[in-house]
């Protein structure tokens, strides 16, 4: 029996880009801060004072890995929770100023890592990777909630 061809494996792929991701983020962009701690950053200054479930909800990160990551941010002190004053069992998620200080220093080691990780692409390229890779991951939500069609419309 001939040995699989790994290139034609989406997860093998998967996971070597995931692989090098990791890698020029911790080069390039901190070895403290992980790229959805950077994710919960980025959503909460679009949208502050949302729940930890929708900012686990906006980034794809599962309840106790996300709670996990507010935590983690927490005690960094670079967001707080604050009771809801509507519903006392909520937290609404807000950034410190070291929160958005530290969110924008990122933003820009983030826009140089991109560049460099995408430079085998020329911009037409870019595009149509971004359009199939969001294609394959939006579907793939159908994993994480049953009852959704694995399969996008075309």
């Amino acid at each position: 029996m001939a040995a699989a061809d790994l290139t034609t494996h989406p997860g093998h792929l998967a996971r070597r880009l995931q692989q090098a991701h990791y890698l020029l983020w911790n080069t390039m962009v901190s070895e403290e801060i992980t790229s959805p701690q950077y994710a919960v950053l980025n959503t909460l200054v679009d949208e502050p004072g949302l729940d930890q479930r929708t900012v686990g909800e906006r980034v794809g990160l599962d309840r106790s890995t996300i709670a996990e990551v507010i935590s983690r941010l927490s005690r960094r002190g670079l967001l707080d929770k604050v009771r809801d004053p509507e519903d006392g069992r909520r937290s609404l998620l807000r950034l410190t100023d070291e929160g958005v200080r530290t969110h924008r220093k990122l933003t820009v080691r983030t826009a140089r890592m991109n560049q460099v990780f995408l430079a085998p692409l020329t911009a037409e390229e870019r595009t149509v990777f971004f359009d199939l890779i969001r294609r394959v991951a939006d579907a793939a939500e159908g994993l994480r909630n049953p009852g959704e069609s694995l399969v996008a419309p075309r």
